[in-house]
């Protein structure tokens, strides 16, 4: 598998799983403050995705950020994702 492959892949996973999650939160009208807490869980997936360089920062904030404009509960993350050095 070539790096760009591994790389769309990881981001098809994560953008899957975040919107799963997000709609799944919406059907069972989860109050927005739990929302954000479980979707902390996904963050960290996202964090660690990026730390591994499987995708870059800017990816995941546009992952995120795509993420919320689909779905209410989803807010784009404050913090800047970065790579370990």
């Amino acid at each position: 598998m070539t790096e760009q492959a591994r790389t769309e892949r990881t981001a098809r996973i994560l953008s899957a799983r975040l919107d799963e999650l997000a709609r799944a939160l919406e059907l069972a009208n989860v109050p927005a403050e739990l929302a954000s807490r479980l979707l902390e869980s996904a963050s960290i997936a996202t964090m660690h995705a990026v730390t591994l360089d499987l995708i870059t920062a800017e990816r995941a904030d546009a992952l995120w950020n795509a993420a919320a404009e689909r779905h209410p509960h989803v807010v784009p993350l404050a913090r800047t994702f970065e790579r370990a050095a």
